[in-house]
């Protein structure tokens, strides 16, 4: 039963992908007509929407398999995170779709959630019982609606950068521009962090460190990249791989910041050679594609996306995670980093609310503040989560 969820997965990765291309054709493909001379890009946008469709329920179906194969909601690592957040994104694009029925939102969002699962992807992917601090019914409640609050709220970040990428003028460099090809790179770093990382994967490179953890224990940690640092006191096992460049302390995880450094490595060399393709910014070799985009249209999808996620993600990353903390912990706040970042992310969409309504932050203001906040999301979930060590470290 593992390998059928695995395989339906993979059935949902490549219909994401039908998705992605479905849109993109009705978006950009001006030249396709019907023998009347009508545009065909609404019939496009059906099909993308249908394979989105399609690509939910097999997601959905691995998700089913997996709990019933592990006994407990498939949430409970990065692997299994990821993936559900990219499932969670991809049913939430279905919500808004279907209010909306905007293509070009289709077309940002799809390529996101096959990132999400490819870079879930690269992760320990083993069916694995449960550590006794996750042995609760409290894990699927607050995880899997922080999960689904997420997933919605990032769908506000894809109609926020379409708006930017559409309305920033790139004639006029400055900080604007410098800004949205920042995002631009942040993006190719995942894309670059996957390919190296399968890359490595394909020819098994391993490297087994002993070192001192946070505990002052010696322990093994094992990098599946080569070692740019080192964990603390770290002495390399396995012979012919490479030493690291330097040490960490024992409060970071340093596989993991390894992993992140990988990351922003790759996506430089994936960055520059867009350039280089491209003889110009990112964002203004994708304008183009962009000429018929509503931008007002765009704009409300962003507001309305996040009016949705914003009381999911509260509800389950605050209300349900203090409830759990004070059951597990004996107190529902500890300033643990993944805790502090969780609030952050709520204050910071309670700002984007208020701005919004009471200030009139409509359009450009409201579009990078958007972008900012699954930044944030992204930030906690990727570095906090992985490099920083806490209570939440089993993750």
């Amino acid at each position: 039963m593992a390998a059928t969820s695995g395989t339906l997965m993979l059935i949902a990765f490549f219909l994401y992908l039908a998705s992605t291309i479905a849109f993109a054709v009705a978006v950009t493909g001006k030249k396709w007509r019907n023998k009347q001379g009508e545009m065909k890009g609404n019939q496009w946008g059906r099909f993308g929407f249908i394979f989105s469709i399609l690509a939910s329920i097999c997601s959905l179906g691995y998700f089913v398999i997996r709990w019933t194969v592990a006994g407990h909601p498939p949430v409970s690592n990065m692997f299994e995170y990821m993936t559900f957040l990219g499932i969670a994104m991809g049913l939430a694009f279905i919500l808004i779709f279907s209010l909306y029925r905007n293509n070009v939102i289709g077309m940002f969002t799809m390529p996101t959630v096959m990132l999400l699962i490819a870079y879930a992807s690269l992760f320990p992917r083993e069916v694995a019982p449960l550590i006794p601090a996750l042995q609760s019914n409290w894990l699927k409640i607050h995880v899997i609606t922080t999960a689904l609050g997420q997933g919605i709220l990032a769908i506000g970040f894809a109609a926020g950068l379409v708006y930017l990428i559409r309305t920033i003028d790139y004639t006029k460099p400055g900080l604007k521009t410098a800004a949205l090809e920042w995002i631009m790179y942040a993006i190719t770093s995942l894309i670059g962090y996957i390919g190296v990382g399968y890359l490595f994967r394909m020819f098994n490179y391993e490297a087994i460190f002993t070192y001192i953890n946070e505990l002052d224990v010696e322990a093994e940690m094992t990098y599946t990249l080569p070692a740019l640092v080192g964990p603390n006191e770290g002495q390399l096992l396995t012979d012919g791989r490479m030493d690291p460049l330097f040490n960490v302390w024992a409060s970071i995880r340093s596989d993991d910041l390894n992993t992140v450094i990988w990351s922003f490595i790759s996506g430089a060399v994936v960055y520059f050679l867009l350039r280089i393709v491209l003889r110009k910014r990112i964002g203004h070799a994708i304008q183009p594609l962009l000429k018929s985009v509503n931008p007002e249209q765009v704009d409300e999808v962003s507001y309305r996306a996040i009016a949705i996620g914003f009381p999911v993600f509260a509800l389950g990353g605050l209300v349900f995670a203090m409830i759990w903390a004070q059951i597990a912990w004996t107190r529902f706040w500890g300033w643990d980093p993944k805790e502090v970042w969780a609030l952050i992310t709520f204050l910071f969409y309670a700002v984007y609310l208020h701005l919004r309504l009471s200030n009139g932050w409509h359009g450009e203001k409201s579009a990078w503040l958007c972008v900012i906040g699954f930044a944030i999301i992204m930030f906690n979930l990727v570095f906090v989560n992985l490099v920083i060590v806490g209570l939440h470290s089993y993750a």
